[in-house]
This record gives C-alpha cells, sequence and structure tokens, in this order.
C-alpha cells in the first residue's frame, strides 16, 4: 500500500481483516485509523479489476471495531485499480441509496489515470449530504478528514464562470451516464445544455443514446411477449395433443377389456363344448369297447368276427385321434391318421392336425389362423416336421403326405 499512518494516528489492523480473491490476484485489507476511520486498500503485484465488494468483510470490522451503526469516514486506496467490474457497478448504485452506514466522509486517493473517469463517475451520483473527495495521496486524505472533523466542509474553487459550469455539466454528463449504464435508468431527464456550450453534443449523444435504448427495451418485451404467446400457443397444442391421445387411450383400453371380455366368454363356451365332447367320446369309446368285447365272446364265423371287432376298433381309433386334434374326422382321413401315426410316433397332436390340414389342402396362412399361430411360426413347425418324418433336402411335406395316403 502507497501509504503511511498519520502522526500520531492509532492504526488498528487485524490478520483477518482481509478477503482473499485469487481468480483476480487481489487481497483487499481494511484497517482502523483514530477511533472512526476506515482505510480499504488492495494487495497486488499487478493492475486490477475489482469484482465485487466485500461487504462481508466491511460489516465484520465496523462490528469488532464498535463501529456498527455509527458514522464514519471512509478511506479507499485505489493503487493498481484500473477498473471494476459491471457487478461492481451494480453494488454501488445499491450502496449510494442504501447508505448502511451512512459515512461522514468518502475520500479516494492513489487513484490511477485510466481509472480516473470511473472515480468521478461514482462521485458524480451520490448524494450530496455525504462529500466525496478525489485526493492524490494518504496524507492528502488524512488531511481532508482532519478538516472536516474540525468544521471545513470542502468546496470546489473555480478560475471563473466558465470554469465552474464546464465542471457542473460533467458532473452531470457523468451522473447521466451512470443511471443509464450502471442503473438502467432508461426515462431519466435529461438536461441538454445550449447548443454553443463545450458540451452540447456530448449531452445531445448522451441523450439519443438514451433513446436507442428505449426502443430497445421495447423490442425486446414485444419479442418477449412474442416468445411467450408462442409459447403459450405451443403448450396448448401440445396439451390438446396430450388430451386426444388420452382419450384415444382410453378408448382402446374399452374396446381391449370388451374383447378380452368376448374372449373369455368365448373360450369358456369352448371349454364347456370341450368337456361335453370328451364326455361324448368317452362314452362312445367304452360303449365300442363293450361291443368289441362282446363280439369276441360270440361263436360266430371267425372271419365275421374278426371283421366286426375290426371295425370296432377302428371306430375307436378314430374316436381317440378326434378327441386329440379336436376335429371332426370323416374315415378316410381318420384312416390317414392311423397309418401317419404309427410310421412316425414322434408326431404330436399339433402336428397330426398340420399334417391334415396339409392334406386338405388348406394354405399356410389359413393352417395358422385355424392353429392360432403366425405363418413364420408355422413354417418353422413344418421344418422341425420335415426332420421328424426323415425326409430328404428337396421332398415336400406335401407331396410325401399325399403318396402315404393313397398307399
Amino acid at each position: 500500500m502507497k501509504s503511511s499512518s498519520a502522526p500520531n494516528s492509532p492504526v488498528t489492523e487485524n490478520s483477518h481483516w482481509k478477503t482473499d480473491h485469487p481468480d483476480q490476484k487481489y487481497i483487499t485489507h481494511i484497517r482502523k485509523i483514530d477511533e472512526d476511520i476506515l482505510l480499504t486498500y488492495y494487495e497486488s503485484d499487478r493492475d486490477i479489476c475489482i469484482e465485487r465488494r466485500d461487504q462481508s468483510l466491511f460489516q465484520m470490522v465496523l462490528e469488532e471495531s464498535g463501529l456498527a451503526n455509527k458514522l464514519v469516514y471512509l478511506l479507499r486506496d485505489l493503487s493498481n485499480v484500473s477498473s471494476i467490474s459491471y457487478a461492481y457497478k451494480q453494488s454501488l448504485t445499491q450502496l449510494i441509496y442504501r447508505w448502511q452506514p451512512y459515512y461522514k466522509l468518502i475520500v479516494f486517493f492513489n487513484i490511477p489515470p485510466e481509472f480516473l473517469t470511473t472515480v468521478e463517475t461514482f462521485a458524480s451520483i451520490v448524494p450530496e449530504s455525504t462529500p466525496v473527495l478525489l485526493v492524490d495521496t494518504y496524507e492528502d486524505a488524512i488531511k481532508a478528514v482532519q478538516n472536516v472533523k474540525a468544521g471545513n466542509i470542502p468546496t470546489e474553487e473555480y478560475e471563473d464562470e466558465e470554469d465552474e459550469l464546464y465542471v457542473r455539466r460533467k458532473k452531470e454528463f457523468l451522473a447521466a451516464t451512470a443511471r443509464i449504464g450502471w442503473m438502467n435508468m432508461l426515462n431519466q431527464p435529461i438536461n441538454i445544455p445550449e447548443d454553443d456550450e463545450i458540451l452540447f453534443p456530448f449531452f445531445k449523444a448522451l441523450d439519443s443514446l438514451q433513446k436507442d435504448l428505449q426502443e430497445r427495451e421495447k423490442l425486446t418485451a414485444r419479442e418477449k411477449n412474442l416468445g411467450k404467446n408462442k409459447a403459450k400457443k405451443k403448450i396448448s397444442e401440445k396439451i390438446i395433443l396430450l388430451n386426444a391421445q388420452m382419450e384415444l387411450n382410453n378408448k382402446l383400453k374399452t374396446q381391449f377389456d370388451r374383447e378380452r371380455a368376448a374372449l373369455k366368454s368365448r373360450i369358456a363356451a369352448q371349454d364347456m363344448e370341450l368337456t361335453r365332447v370328451s364326455t361324448a367320446v368317452a362314452e362312445k369309446t367304452a360303449t365300442l369297447q363293450s361291443l368289441r368285447k362282446k363280439i369276441s365272446d360270440l361263436e360266430i364265423d371267425t372271419g365275421l368276427k374278426k371283421d366286426m371287432i375290426d371295425s370296432c376298433s377302428r371306430m375307436i381309433e378314430t374316436e381317440t385321434i378326434e378327441k386329440k386334434i379336436n376335429t371332426d374326422l370323416t374315415a378316410t382321413d381318420s384312416e390317414f391318421l392311423s397309418k401317419l401315426q404309427r410310421r412316425h410316433p414322434n408326431l404330436n397332436q399339433r402336428d397330426l392336425r398340420i399334417c391334415l390340414l396339409i392334406k386338405l389342402n388348406y394354405d399356410t396362412r389359413e393352417i395358422a389362423r385355424t392353429i392360432g399361430i403366425s405363418t413364420r411360426g408355422l413354417e418353422s413347425i413344418r421344418y422341425r416336421m420335415h426332420q421328424k418324418m426323415v425326409l430328404s433336402k428337396h421332398q415336400s411335406i406335401k407331396n410325401y403326405l399325399t403318396k402315404l395316403a393313397v398307399a
């Protein structure tokens, strides 16, 4: 820090009265001078940009120094400060119009030339109740505080009226730019001087800038409203589509439930019919077996007895096969299936039914629909049946079954 303590002024600086800013490579320090002077300075080996106010640090120093809610003198050493962030500018405006605590005096010193305009801009918008001074050195800052304590309120001196008017206009200009840039006050009245004044072009340009920004704000607001309306429209359309999809889902669910109930009813009816048929087949088979036994006990011509017994056996076999494949059979079909089952006992109930349908000239799609499987599934079954019947690669099942039927 480019300063030394004022003569006979006790200085307090605790090791924890600092905040490190590693990204910007600087450390903020605060020390207390006398009873009511706070000095802020920045430790850095290069030019820095102040990124934010160290409000929590400042409040801690006030409380530990017994200065909370008391009027203090604030000194700011701006050595190596080349700029401040936009966020810091906005926080300064909040500080300006919400003083906590109220300062008796704010003094800036060691101001780099490139940062002087920013400091003057800040000073131009500070309420008149709090004096702001810009001086060269730490000694000048201490002297300014001592003068205010002695009741000597600092006043600016001008060479002539023209010089006073220029300084006043400059402050007005800087204050207007701060309100536009830092506070987004786009509706403030700008007091444009007479066109023969030296600062007239600057005020005119500033007024034009403010109007352009006002138009941009209006355009942005219109675009935002347009975007909101588009978003609302899209949301409304999506809601309509969602409701339509929900309604369709409800209809499909109702249809599915109805079809499922119909299928359950159909299955129940088929189960009852199957039970009835099975019972009838069992009764017929038992009757035929009893009849065959009685015929075998008769004392009749041996050839006739054999023919009668064989007829009973074929009828019993037909009933059994019908039960297995659940299909009404003719005598020819029954004979065909008996022959097929004797030659290929490894064929299951579904295989026998498919073979019969193939022999009856049903096409692949009709067979698949009849037994309740897909066409591709039927093709897989036919491939396995081809292997079960040990047919050659180029021998078709249909030709084989046709020859078997007439053999």
